[in-house]
């Protein structure tokens, strides 16, 4: 790792040190009586609070999922955390959550210095740029010695030294901690460009006073998995994570849905059969109920369920599943059986 890196990490961190989850992270989830799930602070279609105050979102239902696991059902047992980009792997490190459930790119240094595990991918996603239609920029390559707006303690800054350093070219970064405030800053003209995951650039384009003066280019410049993620230390905590987003995944590849799960426990079909607790001691194996899916699917269907109803292409968001589709269809999401 180069020298600039660490610098950067650094800041993001604010001096991070390893802390092993307690290890026994459920029964303190089950004596608070609720879920602590850090989220990000604003991102539409992942986590955001609605005109009422209750907090929506792909990651939100993830929270959901781990209680509704947790807590027979009842996925209204969760304290929502909103973390900024520098706040949340502290946040988690320092047991001020019980998981992390916000846009987050699963690293090598993240995974394995800063004693945390990620759980698996939810959304495959890549940074991307936007710029004012009326700039006339139809490629990222024609950005030299534009001003780029841009979120720091992230791997998006990272990503967009290396880009324009690869391709030769200058930029002038304005770097500021919230994104609201580097999207308020785009907005408000200190910036040609911003930068930041394609999803996220869809998000903030919706929240512009004139989404159509404003246009997303094609190029995306980077891998970006992102996961929930949980502290190093807890095994059973881990596999707990692990296993209701793997849960989710298989119960849309073999069609269990929110509407027909009970229908479904009466499947001759083996692998629906285990996913729903009919067969095998799958859940008490790491200290759940039997029928622990039943629970999340009832709470909040299957994985496709839950992309369609917050990021599809009937949300104003308009995303195609495209890389988040399953792998039977072309994408990328793939689970272990359960058996």
């Amino acid at each position: 790792m180069n020298s600039s890196i660490k610098a950067l990490l650094g800041t993001a961190a604010v001096a991070l040190v390893a802390v092993p989850a307690s290890a026994a992270t459920l029964d303190d989830v089950r004596d608070a009586g609720q879920l602590r799930c850090g989220v990000n602070t604003g991102l539409p279609g992942f986590a955001s609070q609605n005109d009422q105050g209750e907090w929506q979102g792909l990651d939100v239902d993830y929270c959901k999922a781990i209680a509704a696991a947790i807590f027979e059902g009842d996925d209204s047992k969760v304290e929502y955390t909103p973390l900024s980009a520098v706040q949340r792997l502290p946040a988690l490190q320092n047991s001020e959550i019980d998981v992390l459930a916000r846009n987050t790119t699963w690293t090598m240094t993240r995974d394995t210095t800063l004693g945390l595990n990620f759980v698996g991918v939810n959304y495959y996603d890549g940074q991307g740029f936007m710029v004012r239609e009326d700039l006339n920029v139809t490629s990222a390559l024609q950005l030299s010695g534009a001003t780029v707006c841009v979120q720091s303690g992230t791997t998006t800054e990272l990503n967009l030294t290396d880009y324009f350093r690869a391709n030769n070219m200058e930029y002038n970064p304005v770097v500021i901690e919230s994104q609201s405030d580097v999207n308020a800053a785009y907005e408000q003209g200190r910036c040609d460009v911003l930068t930041t995951d394609a999803s996220g650039l869809y998000a903030t384009r919706l929240e512009l006073a004139n989404p159509d003066e404003h246009v997303i280019l094609p190029e995306v410049i980077s891998k970006e998995p992102l996961g929930p993620v949980v502290r190093q230390g807890d095994e059973q905590w881990f596999s707990i994570v692990k296993w209701v987003h793997f849960g989710l995944l298989n119960a849309e590849e073999l069609g269990v849905t929110q509407d027909n799960v009970e229908e479904m426990m009466d499947s001759d079909n083996p692998s629906i059969r285990r996913l729903l607790g009919v067969d095998g001691t799958f859940g008490e194996d790491i200290g759940l109920e039997n029928d622990w899916m039943v629970n999340v699917i009832e709470a909040v269907g299957n994985y496709g369920e839950i992309f369609e109803r917050n990021v599809g292409p009937d949300t104003p968001l308009n995303i195609q599943r495209g890389m988040n589709a399953l792998w039977t269809n072309g994408g990328l999401h793939y689970a272990p059986p359960i058996r």
